[in-house]
């Protein structure tokens, strides 16, 4: 009996062989996924049989003996291989397809498509080394591709005619039937009664990008069109053997590179996974022209348990990053999230990596933050939260967000998460359990009034949102200092006045204070002797790497990516004084309240009462010079 070889890999991603194997042989853990045991086949005293559970397969030192879980079953319990299948089919719930006719059918025309797709990757490989490829292979060498990258991952240039590849593969016996049915040639429709008209091929004057199935097999094409044509990539339509939503751009090579724990990360396009390749990091894939997918997410947990999202650092990427959270809340269960990572404005891993090379990589996965974490700051980020109502708000999309996870443990914990968060945010207001304020109370009967809980003791501070964010934006202007050391010269006397009170970000406010005092001045000709590298930044990187502050430095760099823009240093001069001053005017507003409050609960006299009106007066004024 013949099983769809879709259906085989979904049985052995769904089967534990550790959990098979160890019904029959002790194992124990020996590292990672891998575990040992006396083997079953032959009489040993000492273990030399391991079974590997990443890599799905178990084998013995000692007699050969290998294979998978199927495998297993068969050589244990004698049984045949459509009985093995079956058998462990029932254990983890996956119906056995049965093969009809029309199955049977469909798979040997599938079979006859992926040889078509096969003679077309072939032909455009070659067609990029000849005349007609020129300006593909020029592009794919600007791009820094050698030429062993470039046959390792099969790459190839459509040429600008109607019909190249159509007559090509005709020539090798392909029918226009097939050729339309794999995706690679167009049949115009026509009208009844009309003369039908001829087909053409889909990809013309691109650079062609074979899609892989997870066995390695070609099954569609991404292509790049040279010059300013559109679509900018054209991918395959859908067919028989390429579906966009369940398949990932090498995806194969990630599976392999997934049992040897190397990190599963999501870009964006070709060229960067290309490139991410290249740097070593062989576990990345990206989306085939589609936002990413239910399918694809199931296709990364079962490569890795928090594979990294990797998008472009601009709007899009952002936007692309948050579709894939809101994607996976519902698809969460125990063990299985995602991670963020954060690029620099304007970047992508290609750029990334051609101008800083692989560390920088390396630096931002260590900085990736989790799925929870990048929620709350969808939720919170640039929403004023200085008013009950506004607070209720971002309480109740947070709560949505929670609901959407399908699984109960999952939810409950993520629901826990953002009220411990919103508590730490907003502080909880000093009621008491009937819902009171509690406060001194007796001075207020004596004058008719009932002091309004916005006035409560210690309300000014959190009322201000600086628990929210008034330490986001302070290390975003800390790390518009280290992004642009010029700048740092520039407003170096003004820094003392945010008196920042975070510990980890008043020690870089120092340590950024004693470099620019302390700082030789650059000579030009010696940042023209290094290649034109910026001197300045690399002693301020060498500084604060000195004081232990190399990490806390990364992170403020990332977010004044996020909020500051433009090349000039001249608008970043500007923006970082008006946040600055927005800053400090937030903070004596405070301050002031705070002090007003203070003295209101301490006398509550008439005359602190008016105090304290003002106070908070001044303070709104302050939020809503903010906001609007």
């Amino acid at each position: 009996m013949a099983f769809p070889p879709g259906f085989l890999d979904e049985l052995r991603a769904r089967v534990s062989l550790s959990d098979l194997v160890g019904r029959k042989v002790a194992l124990k853990r020996r590292s990672g996924a891998e575990y040992a045991g006396l083997c079953p086949f032959h009489n040993e005293k000492t273990p030399s049989f391991t079974v590997n559970d990443k890599k799905g397969f178990f084998h013995c030192f000692g007699c050969g003996e290998h294979g998978d879980a199927v495998g297993f079953v068969m050589k244990t319990e004698g049984l045949s291989f459509p009985e093995s299948v079956e058998k462990l089919a029932r254990e983890v719930g996956l119906p056995v397809p049965r093969a009809t006719p029309a199955e049977r059918e469909r798979a040997e025309r599938a079979s006859t498509l992926q040889e078509v797709v096969e003679q077309a990757a072939r032909w455009f490989q070659k067609q990029l080394r000849l005349p007609a490829g020129r300006h593909g292979l020029d592009y794919l060498r600007g791009r820094g591709l050698g030429d062993e990258t470039i046959d390792d991952f099969r790459l190839g240039f459509a040429p600008d005619s109607r019909d190249g590849l159509l007559a090509a593969l005709k020539r090798e016996g392909a029918t226009v039937d097939k050729l339309v049915e794999a995706g690679l040639v167009i049949q115009p429709p026509t009208d009844p009664g009309e003369r039908g008209r001829e087909p053409y091929d889909r990809f013309r004057g691109r650079v062609m990008f074979t899609i892989n199935d997870r066995r390695g097999r070609a099954i569609a094409f991404g292509g790049r069109v040279m010059g300013q044509g559109e679509p900018k990539y054209l991918n395959s339509p859908e067919t028989p053997l390429f579906h966009k939503g369940a398949n990932l751009y090498c995806l194969d090579r990630a599976r392999e590179a997934a049992t040897r724990d190397r990190p599963v990360i999501v870009a964006e396009g070709y060229m960067d996974v290309i490139a991410l390749h290249g740097a070593g990091f062989t576990g990345a894939v990206a989306p085939l022209g589609t936002a990413l997918t239910e399918g694809q997410l199931g296709e990364l947990w079962k490569l890795a348990d928090e594979p990294y999202l990797c998008f472009d650092g601009d709007n899009a990427g952002r936007r692309a990053a948050q579709r894939a959270a809101d994607r996976a809340l519902p698809l969460l269960r125990p063990g299985k999230s995602l991670r963020f990572v954060s690029l620099p404005a304007g970047e992508d891993p290609d750029s990334l990596i051609r101008g800083r090379g692989p560390d920088a990589i390396r630096r931002v996965l260590e900085l990736a933050r989790p799925l929870a974490e990048v929620l709350w700051d969808m939720e919170t980020d640039g929403k004023s939260a200085n008013t009950p109502e506004r607070r209720a708000s971002i309480q109740s999309a947070l709560r949505a967000k929670a609901n959407q996870i399908a699984d109960p443990s999952v939810k409950s914990l993520y629901r826990s998460e953002f009220d411990e968060r919103f508590n730490k945010a907003f502080g909880r207001r000093p009621f008491s359990a009937g819902g009171r304020w509690q406060g001194p109370r007796r001075s207020f009967r004596g004058m008719g009034l009932e002091p309004p809980a916005p006035f409560a003791p210690g309300t000014a501070a959190r009322m201000a949102g600086t628990d929210l964010d008034s330490s986001r934006l302070e290390r975003a202007l800390l790390g518009a200092l280290i992004e642009r050391p010029a700048l740092l010269h520039i407003v170096v006397e003004e820094l003392h006045r945010l008196a920042i009170a975070s510990p980890e970000l008043h020690r870089l406010e120092q340590a950024l204070s004693q470099f620019a005092n302390e700082a030789p001045s650059i000579d030009p000709a010696a940042e023209e002797a290094m290649g034109g590298e910026p001197l300045e930044e690399k002693l301020l990187a060498e500084h604060l790497q000195r004081h232990g502050l190399d990490q806390a430095a990364e992170m403020a760099r990332v977010k004044a990516r996020e909020l500051f823009r433009g090349p000039e240093t001249g608008a970043w001069v500007d923006d970082w004084r008006r946040i600055a001053g927005h800053l400090v005017k937030r903070k004596a507003a405070a301050a002031h309240l705070q002090e007003a409050e203070r003295a209101f609960a301490t006398e509550g006299t008439e005359e602190r009462w008016q105090d304290l009106v003002a106070a908070r007066r001044h303070h709104q004024e302050v939020a809503a010079s903010e906001t609007g």
